[in-house]
């Protein structure tokens, strides 16, 4: 099958093509090249891997959502559509394995667990069918091993344990696990349940003041004991205590011309990549890695093509490799860690 470019980047790659290219395209051809220069002037801490995957054609919906395998060298990617599988599995080389479907509705948030023992996908599913509002954690085959929630039944009860859309989720290797409820229905809230379902503490409520929500989009934990939640329709990023639930922190100030979609730290916990699905950008964020929260500091940003539409993101823990899920371009793209 023949090989898509990605929208916008490929100028870069052969530059040379330009002055040609430009007597056919005119305009269109200046304002793709004035994409491709998206580092103003600093140092590019990421590079386009052009040749990831090998064959985009297996991309055959809409890519809401992306998790690495580090320890495996597996990459998930869960799509949208009538008719398509919607769990794609790659190699780490961009080989397309093999898909699943079953029991997986509208995949929003996707995350992989490694512990000593096995590994496990888990999905929050934003579907109103037979299998929706719920959290569902699969073997690496595809096979159901957990639902969360009552499935096809959106709530907000704990007992039993009720979602309207979740978003997303992170799940620690103690089997602790973060959700954030929900993806524009009746909830707005953060939960962190133990590894046998039940609450271990629940914060927020829709509104804009500290500790609430609209539309919590993302969620991760840093290595020193915070969750990241982005808040997307309040752009901006609260950030909260693992043990007690306490919020600590927000950031604002980094997103005037858009909400925050995604949150994921690099593999060495120095930067979160945000994604900003309005503006077809990564913002590359500083963390402060203990003590206060402080302020939102802009290392770099990644301007990508226009329609673009990059939605979650997910960091190889082991070799630092950047995926974004875009649903509008239909794919998932990998940056490559320059230093």
């Amino acid at each position: 099958m023949r090989r898509k470019r990605p929208p916008g980047l490929w100028l870069v790659m052969d530059g040379a093509l330009l002055p040609v290219l430009a007597l056919l395209w005119g305009s269109q051809v200046l304002k793709a090249f004035d994409y491709v220069s998206p580092w103003k002037g600093q140092e590019q801490m990421y590079k386009l891997d052009i040749g990831w995957p090998k064959i985009p054609e297996y991309f055959t919906g809409q890519t809401f959502c992306v998790a690495v395998d580090s320890l495996h060298g597996l990459v998930y990617v869960g799509q949208r559509g009538d008719n398509v599988p919607k769990v794609l599995v790659f190699s780490e080389e961009g080989y397309f394995l093999y898909s699943w479907n079953d029991t997986v509705e509208m995949p929003h948030g996707i995350f992989v667990l490694n512990t000593a023992t096995d590994s496990s996908v888990w999905i929050a599913d934003v579907g109103t069918g037979k299998y929706g509002h719920t959290v569902k954690q699969y073997s690496p085959s595809g096979k159901l091993m957990q639902i969360l929630g009552t499935p096809g039944n959106a709530g907000s009860s704990l007992i039993p344990l009720q979602f309207d859309q979740p978003a997303d989720i992170f799940v620690e290797e103690s089997g602790d696990i973060y959700v954030v409820d929900g993806d524009g229905g009746m909830n707005n809230r953060l939960l962190k349940l133990s590894n046998d379902s039940k609450e271990i503490w629940m914060a927020g409520a829709n509104g804009t003041s500290i500790g609430q929500f609209k539309i919590p989009h993302s969620v991760t934990v840093d290595a020193v004991g915070r969750v990241w939640v982005a808040d997307r329709d309040n752009k901006r990023i609260q950030v909260f205590d693992k043990v007690t639930g306490e919020w600590l922190g927000s950031w604002s100030s980094c997103f005037a011309e858009d909400g925050p979609y995604s949150v994921r730290f690099t593999a060495n916990y120095k930067y979160l990549i945000v994604s900003q699905l309005n503006i077809n950008r990564l913002a590359i964020l500083a963390a402060p890695l203990v003590g206060s929260i402080g302020d939102c500091v802009m290392i770099q940003t990644i301007q990508l093509a226009d329609e673009t539409k990059p939605h979650l993101v997910d960091v190889d823990m082991k070799s630092g490799a950047v995926y974004v899920a875009e649903i509008g371009a239909q794919q998932v793209q990998r940056y490559i860690p320059l230093s």
